[in-house]
């Protein structure tokens, strides 16, 4: 792969899904994209840059560019700290919020193979606090690999490094990894979606909670702009947005106020206060 090439490639993936590659990638870039070469009978990278811009099936090469070239390395209960203050802290807050509705909806944005969606579905039974509620728990990803993988719900050994025992009894047997119960997945609805689709996001509805982490660290300032005001959108007010511990929304300009929480930083959508509220207050 030569230099112009990455930069061909880089830009037409960037301008697909925001999806950031600087120069020091090339290598992992050339790795990543050589069985697509291959499968296609293709010889050069330009070449390949030439089918995915102009052939009839482009757009759905494209989708397994990005594909391989997007990290998918997740487990469950991945940064246990913040799901701990979830659920010490958001999910009472919630509860007492939607009482008269009796539902909830989590977006997990950026889901990969599906272990943070089942994690949140887990605590949400495990927390007591929801029976008899309708509950929601939506993933999407870019990836419609990972999105198949997800439903399935069936995994192998290193999603379990972290899971805590009292939500073993949440998993099955098979020959194949342990496979998400039933009453779990009950409450899981998996889709491919880009985050740059801001008409496809909508079909989310309206959000309690998105989870949205170690995911924009990918994105150029941009990208990550838009994809922050689409979050702001989806929140129902007083929903909170919830980042990868290496991801900040400091020192920026969004609509969203900081909340400290026992252990961590998260974003909350404010309420908007009507005239009777500041009649009353």
């Amino acid at each position: 792969m030569s230099l112009e090439e990455f930069r061909l490639l880089r830009e037409l993936v960037n301008d697909t899904c925001g999806i950031r590659f600087e120069e020091d990638a090339m290598y992992a870039m050339e790795r990543r994209l050589r069985d697509r070469l291959r499968v296609l009978g293709l010889t050069s990278f330009r070449a390949y840059y030439q089918r995915l811009r102009y052939h009839p099936d482009g757009r759905a090469e494209l989708e397994n560019a990005v594909d391989v070239l997007t990290t998918n390395e997740t487990y469950f209960f991945r940064e246990a700290y913040q799901l701990d203050a979830f659920q010490r802290a958001i999910l009472p807050e919630l509860k007492e919020r939607n009482a008269v509705s009796k539902r909830l909806t989590v977006w997990s944005a950026g889901c990969s193979t599906g272990e943070e969606v089942y994690t949140i579905a887990m605590i949400l039974l495990e927390s007591g606090l929801f029976r008899g509620w309708d509950l929601r728990v939506f993933g999407s990803d870019i990836s419609r690999r990972v999105v198949q993988h997800a439903r399935r719900g069936v995994y192998g050994e290193s999603s379990f490094r972290a899971m805590q025992s009292r939500y073993e009894r949440y998993f099955r047997p098979t020959p194949k990894g342990q496979m998400v119960a039933s009453e779990v997945k009950a409450i899981c609805h998996f889709g491919q979606l880009n985050l740059l689709d801001r008409e496809r996001s909508a079909l989310i509805g309206s959000a309690d909670v998105i989870f949205c982490r170690n995911v924009l660290i990918y994105f150029d300032d941009l990208t990550r702009e838009r994809v922050v005001q689409t979050f702001h959108d989806r929140l129902a007010q007083g929903g909170y947005l919830l980042l990868g511990h290496s991801e900040s929304l400091l020192h920026r300009a969004t609509g969203f106020e900081i909340v400290h929480l026992d252990r961590d930083i998260v974003y909350r959508r404010p309420i908007r206060r009507t005239l009777f509220d500041e009649e009353t207050s």
